[in-house]
This record gives structure tokens, sequence and C-alpha cells, in this order.
């Protein structure tokens, strides 16, 4: 299996969430969460995946907090 990477694109996203003063916590841990992944092959932690799909499930949430979000779960590993 290849092993997945933040886009840059998706990268440049998460870091705008970040900055953002109205955005929820869980929103910011999932975009820190790709953010920490740009350029490596580190893989999301349980409790972040927990958030990031908290994060995709809320109708709330911006189409950027939910691309990070998106791109932290696709590289969670994938044992339980």
């Amino acid at each position: 299996m290849a092993s997945r990477k933040t886009s840059s694109k998706v990268a440049t996203k998460s870091s705008s969430v970040m900055r953002s003063r109205s955005t929820a916590s869980k929103s910011k841990s999932a975009a820190g969460s790709a953010l920490s992944q740009t350029g490596t092959r580190k893989k999301t932690r349980a409790g972040a995946a927990k958030k990031a799909s908290s994060t995709l499930r809320d109708g709330r949430t911006s189409g950027k907090s939910k691309s990070g979000a998106g791109s932290a779960l696709s590289q969670k590993s994938s044992g339980r």
C-alpha cells in the first residue's frame, strides 16, 4: 500500500484553519494533524482521527476544515 502525504493544497487550507479565531478546537486538531504530515509519512493517531471524524460529520464545519480532516483520516494507520 502506498504511503499518503498531505498535499500542498490541503496544507494551505489547513494553515488557514489554524489561523482562524472562529474555528473549533476539533477542526484545528484535524488541521494540525494534516499539517504535521506534510512532506512526511507520519500517520494520524487515534485521538486526532476521532476529532477529524467529528469535524467531517458536523454540518457547521467549513470546506477548508473538512479538507484537512479528510486528509488526516486518509492517513490513519489501518491497525485497530
